[in-house]
């Protein structure tokens, strides 16, 4: 996952000062990058049993649902408050620089759905850890936790004991 690595640009003081900010938009716009990450991703998961691929605003969109559609699953998207239509369960928590809430559909999982998500990055863990709890608050089952790239200096691994977490590339 070298390779991969050196497509990730660090921003230093973004979006404060004092945090590098891991800018992937620099290894999607790699067709060889982003079909590697894609396809790495896609090979972790294709044996394991789950339902729905779901994916967590904003850069968790670039690769739930492309993984969904290549495991030939649905996809659910977990969005920043009043983005949704219909009626919502909401998650507050805290992240490395401050606290947000997240929303997921009320109807979007069904009791006993097992749910893979997808998201970019693994930092503090609280994004990923508010979303396993909105998926077992539905009466879902979190089959695992996929991520691009993990900040292993940050410890978000310590939120989300018991849970199966797969990242492809490490800091």
């Amino acid at each position: 996952m070298n390779e991969l690595k050196q497509m990730i640009r660090e921003v230093p003081d973004f979006p404060k000062p004092g945090i590098n900010f891991f800018d992937i938009t620099t290894l999607l716009k790699d067709q060889h990058g982003l079909k590697k990450v894609i396809d790495s991703i896609h090979e972790h998961y294709r044996h394991t049993e789950f339902d729905l691929v779901l994916g967590i605003e904003a850069r968790g969109f670039f690769f739930a649902p492309t993984l969904a559609y290549t495991l030939g699953k649905g996809f659910v998207p977990v969005r920043k408050p009043k983005k949704l239509p219909a009626a919502t369960v909401q998650m507050e928590y805290a992240l490395e620089y401050g606290i947000d809430t997240l929303e997921i559909h009320a109807d979007a999982i069904g009791k006993g759905q097992r749910v893979l998500i997808i998201d970019d990055v693994l930092a503090t863990g609280g994004t990923a850890a508010a979303v396993a709890k909105l998926v077992e608050k539905l009466g879902g089952t979190v089959a695992g936790l996929g991520f691009v790239l993990e900040l292993d200096f940050l410890n978000g691994r310590q939120k989300l004991v018991g849970y199966d977490i797969h990242s492809l590339i490490h800091y």
